[in-house]
């Protein structure tokens, strides 16, 4: 069990190192590699996320180095790194995965609803929104039927570009719904 807990604390913070890259190129716009490797230790130490050691750059340069590889990050000439369209996506669906993850004070007492009908032909693509949706918080209540309390239409629309799957899912606002005891008790909404 130890190695399990161990592989899933590395993927964690292998996933906190680039979106603190991604993050930083966000909010620079371009961002000098030099600088980048310096700077970010001290930052992801402070937010807790990090020790700091000698092995810090390497982690960040090879996280840097994924992230390019995947294509979200671009290098220019001069240098820098700058995000990709599809790293921006990646960006702004972190930050709606992140914004919805805080609930709201009080429920207005309507249900969001998701339904999605993903064809057999994009299998991975309907499992990583179900993993997207459990991330979320959302609850199943059918293989494709997913139920969440709280207003995620932002959250919604970046799933449907970022997936490219905008006719395949429905966003449904509920005002009742028959035999909800159970998901009100699991989202604690009365």
């Amino acid at each position: 069990m130890a190695e399990i807990e161990k592989r899933a604390r590395i993927r964690a913070q292998k996933r906190n190192f680039q979106r603190a890259i991604l993050g930083s190129v966000a909010a620079v716009g371009l961002l000098a590699t030099t600088a980048l490797a310096p700077a970010l230790p001290g930052a992801l130490k402070k937010l807790g996320m990090i020790p700091t050691g000698p092995s810090d750059i390497g982690a960040i340069n090879r996280a840097r180095n994924r992230l390019l590889k995947k294509g979200l990050l671009l290098r220019t000439r001069e240098g820098f790194l700058k995000l990709t369209p599809a790293g921006k996506r990646a960006w702004l669906m972190a930050q709606a995965v992140a914004s919805h993850t805080r609930t709201p004070r009080k429920w207005d007492g309507r249900w969001r609803m998701l339904i999605f009908d993903i064809p057999e032909k994009r299998k991975a693509t309907r499992d990583k929104t179900r993993r997207m949706l459990t991330m979320v918080g959302f609850v199943r209540l059918q293989d494709s039927v997913w139920i969440y309390p709280y207003n995620c239409e932002d959250f919604v629309a970046l799933l449907k570009a970022d997936l490219k799957i905008g006719r395949d899912m429905l966003y449904l606002i509920v005002d009742e719904m028959e035999a909800d005891a159970s998901v009100r008790r699991h989202f604690n909404v009365h």
